[in-house]
């Protein structure tokens, strides 16, 4: 046993490996990268050779975590919330399929939309596929959830879901680590049509996993991570859910709380522990840093006396993430607030690094579209996303990972010419081969611009499955050579890079133009990275 000061996601990924862990599948996206950063950097990932390396996109992960599981070894696969809706077709039947080795999904949510399109909350998709849920409180929670994560998937023979917020995964506290386990040995299952969901095998396996949920609440019931803290005052009972349980903390130092609290850290709720707050206390407050999901299921359609209080009613906002203050306002605590911000401060909205090759592109986007008008362009999620902003205001969407090539080809159905996709190498082979497919499959007249940096550069510059070989790619899936065009985004190449993309949008079919010049944040890093090796061997 060691103590280790480490972020929510790294404390996650530790428990992960001294639990047994054979092997991680993820997608990079914030606030989950860390994670599987973590397991690529630890010296038991090298020693035991265990899997790290990153997948095209969250399904992928998804379905290969599931065949590692399938092979009797334990795994884990990451994603950020909106990576789960990528992934959702293998997760929910995953659940119906059961495991072999223990699997455990974390999914990073990100209350306030602080790096995302939405505020989802992954509880309600645990909710839906019938699985267990854990909900770490604290780094250590984190820690010792993962750790017995895989043990209680063995024993359930299901997935787990391991739920976490971006104020979780993003701060650091100290852990004591637990004795390092061995991983499990190849073993298939029991049953060789376990995995077989042929309607007959399914309704079956179903069956099995709504049998499962009795066993599922006895174990919420009796887990370590559900605490009952009792108190006199019960005008007010508070269920907290997570993260919630510190904010909660942070406005009653030392657990010296005054009305009985609940903390929720494993779903599904424990019946017994809900049914002696709910009963006992006047009213109940439920904090939540996400949807209201308790909120909802002890409110229901019998709360006819407003008892239970929460963002349903308006006592803690609807949206947003929660923190001390909102915690402390909802139980009529006095709020301090520190000095107003001065009005000569001015927001600082992120933009695009000095000498990134979307900048270039960019400018010569914009100056194509003056001949063909505007509201014509739609892009993808990534840094060239920026361009909606000052000073290019370039682009027009912006929706889900794939969704400009599709997009455009919508509007290009719709009669929208010329209709222009702009998307990042990285996010093209996570979910934009498909669309290009649909668009080549009909000859539909789109012009696809995938601005390729070598790199996932909006999440730290992590490899790209396009990485020499998008050309190929593009042709493979029907695009004709001609119409697949290699430029160099620069300023000296302005003239040239306006002149091949007004070709290929006067072009009646699918082109796909590709400027590509290395992310300058990735390019200095491998400098910085190639000084040191030299420094190193000449000393």
């Amino acid at each position: 046993m060691e103590r280790l000061l480490l972020l929510g996601a790294e404390a996650i990924a530790q428990g992960a490996i001294d639990g047994g862990m054979s092997g991680v599948y993820a997608y990079p996206g914030t606030p989950s990268t860390e994670i599987t950063e973590y397991v690529q950097h630890n010296k038991i990932t090298l020693e035991r050779k265990l899997h790290s390396q990153w997948s095209a996109n969250e399904k992928t992960a998804m379905e290969a975590g599931l065949g590692m599981s399938y092979a009797g070894k334990r795994a884990m696969v990451c994603m950020k919330h909106v990576g789960l809706n990528v992934a959702a077709d293998a997760f929910i039947n995953s659940a119906i399929t059961g495991v072999n080795g223990g699997l455990i999904v974390t999914v990073a949510d990100d209350p306030s939309m602080h790096s995302s399109q939405n505020e989802q909350d992954s509880r309600f998709f645990g909710k839906f596929a019938m699985i267990p849920i854990f909900e770490p409180a604290s780094q250590q929670e984190a820690y010792d959830m993962t750790y017995e994560g895989f043990e209680l998937s063995e024993k359930l023979k299901i997935p787990i879901m391991m739920r976490i917020t971006t104020r979780l995964s993003h701060s650091r506290a100290g852990i004591e680590t637990r004795p390092l386990k061995q991983e499990n040995k190849l073993k298939y299952p029991e049953d060789p049509i376990q995995f077989v969901l042929l309607p007959s095998n399914a309704r079956k396996r179903y069956k099995g996993l709504l049998g499962l949920q009795s066993l599922m609440e006895q174990e919420s019931d009796r887990s370590s991570f559900n605490t009952y803290y009792p108190a006199r005052n019960k005008s007010l009972g508070i269920i907290a859910c997570g993260i919630a349980f510190n904010y909660l903390m942070e406005n009653f130092p030392e657990r010296k709380f005054p009305h009985p609290v609940l903390q929720l850290g494993q779903y599904p709720l424990p019946f017994s522990k809900v049914e002696k707050i709910v009963t006992e206390c006047e009213q109940v407050l439920v904090l939540e840093d996400g949807y209201p999901l308790v909120e909802e299921m002890l409110k229901g359609y019998l709360d006819k006396n407003s008892k239970i209080k929460g963002r349903l009613d308006g006592t803690i906002p609807r949206d947003g993430e929660l923190n001390p203050d909102i915690v402390a306002k909802a139980l009529g605590k006095e709020v301090k607030f520190g000095m107003k911000i001065p009005a000569i401060v001015a927001n600082r909205p992120p933009e695009l690094c000095a000498g990134c090759s979307h900048r270039d592109i960019y400018n010569a986007l914009n100056e194509t579209m003056k001949e063909f008008g505007k509201q014509k362009v739609f892009s993808d999620i990534g840094c060239y996303t920026l361009g909606a902003l000052p000073p290019w205001n370039s682009i027009n969407s912006c929706v889900d990972m794939g969704a400009s090539i599709t997009m455009a080809k919508g509007a290009a159905d719709a009669g929208v010419h010329p209709a222009i996709a702009v998307i990042g190498d990285s996010t093209f082979t996570h979910s934009g081969m498909t669309a290009l497919l649909d668009c080549v499959y009909e000859n539909t007249s789109v012009t696809v611009i995938i601005s390729d940096n070598g790199t996932t550069g909006m999440t730290g510059g992590q490899a790209s499955h396009a990485t020499g070989r998008l050309e190929e790619i593009c042709i493979g899936l029907g695009v004709k050579p001609e119409h697949v065009r290699v430029l160099t985004p620069l300023p000296k190449y302005h003239d040239e890079m306006v002149k091949v993309l007004r070709e290929e949008m006067l072009y009646e079919g699918v082109s796909v133009v590709i400027p590509r010049r290395e992310c300058i944040q990735t390019l200095g890093r491998s400098k910085k990275e190639i000084k040191v090796k030299v420094e190193e061997a000449i000393q």
